[in-house]
């Protein structure tokens, strides 16, 4: 009986073959655990350097909602895009005229329009360019061209009982025809210069 208790307790290593078979399993198993994992929890897409999160697009669609808010370039040497009577009237006058504020007459009030339209067109589009009692000059948009300043007096007059007429737009002034001038007679001696040079090694 105390020959099957021992076998009983004595251990599964009985030779050093074994002994060190079991030492080599302890240490390999966690560390081949510990590698398994680690190249589990990395084998994920990576971003960084090299990557596409550092292309020029992905760069420019990261940055173009800040770049893009409000800032668009204008040639200043481009004619100016006048705006309609209408245009004007919804981005500066409405603030006043739509409502009727401080006392200024309201868009489709004949009679409130009635003694102004009495005035006549030159007078009204002077009280405009110039301000009148609470309505500063240009109503207050210095930034407008007076041919937009006159369309939207027609504009809000006509929407009140006026018939005055539309503004003509002026032709360009001296300046920029003289710019144009310019800039062909310099195209043309450019163009004639090529030509002489052209023809000087014919003649050689």
């Amino acid at each position: 009986m105390s020959d099957a208790h021992n076998e009983e307790h004595q251990s599964a290593i009985r030779t050093p073959k074994q002994l060190i078979i079991a030492i080599a399993a302890g240490f390999l198993v966690p560390i081949i655990c510990i590698v398994l994992l680690v190249q589990y929890v990395t084998a994920g897409k990576k971003v960084g350097a090299g990557s596409e999160g550092q292309t020029p697009e992905a760069i420019a669609a990261r940055i173009s909602p800040v770049a893009d808010a409000g800032f668009t370039f204008k040639d200043v040497n481009a004619p100016k895009q006048l705006l309609s009577g209408e245009e004007v009237f919804k981005s500066t006058c409405a603030a006043c005229h739509a409502a009727g504020v401080a006392g200024a007459p309201k868009v489709g009030d004949a009679g409130a329009w009635g003694p102004r339209l009495a005035d006549g067109y030159d007078k009204v589009v002077g009280y405009a360019l110039h301000g009148l009692r609470a309505m500063p000059a240009k109503g207050g948009n210095a930034d407008l061209d007076d041919i937009e300043v006159a369309r939207a007096v027609v504009y809000m007059a006509n929407q009140s009982g006026g018939k005055f007429k539309e503004p003509e737009v002026p032709a360009p002034t001296a300046p920029a025809a003289a710019a144009d001038a310019s800039a062909s007679a310099a195209a043309s001696a450019s163009t004639s210069a090529a030509a002489s040079a052209a023809s000087e090694p014919a003649a050689k």
